[in-house]
């Protein structure tokens, strides 16, 4: 069987987040069909206890990032995932193709002696569009060259795979001829039962991804409009916080719970996941999770995205058009049931004809003779 080796910034044994989630999903569907390894950037100073799994030392964030950003000229993101021991630990190992998973992960590859075999890049997400959006002024200087360096990186893929159709197009429209959305869904969970839930909705994301934050802060807002007039109505917060937040001035009936001991079992007590995303692209676990388990979802289009059209999803981005649809899940049970089963339903089909399996097999032989996928 051919080796597929997967370039992550995070170690998939111990990290946690939407991004290192899907990247074990991704090598979960390509195990089907390749011998995988991966070579992570970690913090854990013990070796990797799999031997699948190649640890290395993810250096710290200092004023020494901005200076190598300016002699490369890179942004500062693919400037810090450029690490010269994730270079030689590229340079060590055999392998019949390499998958980046994330644009800037793509540098190390390129510095190798391993550039010019088969090579793959899964964006993950535009960072450039997470900076210009969620980090003042400094995002908006540096997501130009952020940019720059994912259509550079691209280019120079046998082929790209992203979590976004439009996004696909972009990199299409800059000269990346294998630019495709990966069509990637969840395995079903077992379905939860919303029939005796009470007039509860859930808000769920790790509040230190920018866009997560931002969407937390327009729920509040929007939360005593959605539950004016409506006895018993909450709206509970799943996530860790970002670093350094403090609370705010949380409007009644909201609970911010951090992390729940079993999340599948205090899903089944909401009526809806509510995702009043403002930043969107990339990664959309929340809604992916959602369906899996047959939750139903109030989403803004940036939220949602590409997954709409799977999931048969309407999008609210006008702020009265989403409250109004939050109340009437809040108000009628019956309403929650039955969108959460046509959900679930329609996630399990795609599951059992293995749309997800083709897509990942697909992506990451896409230049390997004789694979699905290939040219050849």
């Amino acid at each position: 069987m051919r080796r597929a080796t997967f370039l992550l910034s995070k170690d998939p044994l111990t990290e946690h987040g939407g991004d290192i989630a899907l990247s074990r999903l991704m090598m979960q569907l390509a195990r089907e069909a390749f011998e995988v390894r991966s070579l992570c950037l970690s913090q854990e100073t013990e070796p990797s206890p799999d031997p699948d799994v190649t640890r290395v030392a993810k250096p710290t964030v200092d004023a020494r990032l901005l200076l190598k950003s300016l002699r490369l000229d890179r942004s500062v993101v693919h400037g810090r995932y450029d690490v010269d021991a994730f270079v030689d630990a590229i340079d060590a190992s055999e392998s019949d193709v390499y998958v980046a998973e994330h644009s800037y992960m793509a540098e190390p590859f390129i510095r190798s002696a391993k550039f010019g075999s088969p090579f793959v890049i899964n964006t993950v997400n535009t960072e450039s569009q997470v900076w210009k959006v969620t980090r003042g002024l400094t995002g908006r200087i540096e997501a130009p060259r952020i940019l720059r360096d994912e259509i550079r990186v691209a280019r120079k893929a046998d082929a790209v795979g992203t979590y976004d159709a439009e996004e696909a197009e972009m990199y299409r429209a800059n000269g990346v001829g294998d630019a495709r959305w990966i069509d990637l869904t969840l395995e079903p969970a077992p379905r939860l039962d919303l029939s005796e839930t009470a007039k509860r909705l859930v808000f769920m994301g790790t509040r230190g991804w920018p866009p997560n934050q931002e969407a937390f802060k327009i729920a509040l807002q929007y939360w005593p409009q959605i539950s004016d007039g409506i006895d018993g109505a909450e709206l509970c917060i799943i996530g860790a916080k970002a670093d350094g937040a403090t609370d705010p001035d949380y409007p009644d009936g909201v609970r911010d719970l951090g992390f729940v001991d079993d999340l599948q079992e205090f899903l089944g007590t909401c009526r809806a996941l509510i995702a009043p995303v403002a930043t969107g692209g990339g990664v959309r676990v929340k809604i992916l999770d959602a369906a899996s388990k047959g939750l139903p979802v109030v989403g803004t289009s940036a939220a949602v995205g590409s997954l709409g059209s799977i999931f048969e999803l309407p999008t609210f981005d006008d702020p009265e058009q989403f409250i109004a649809e939050c109340r009437r899940y809040l108000l009628d049970r019956n309403t929650a049931v039955k969108a959460g089963e046509r959900l679930y339903d329609l996630n399990a089909e795609r599951w059992e004809q293995r749309a997800p399996h083709t897509s990942v097999a697909s992506l990451v032989g896409a230049s390997l003779p004789g694979t699905l996928g290939s040219s050849s």
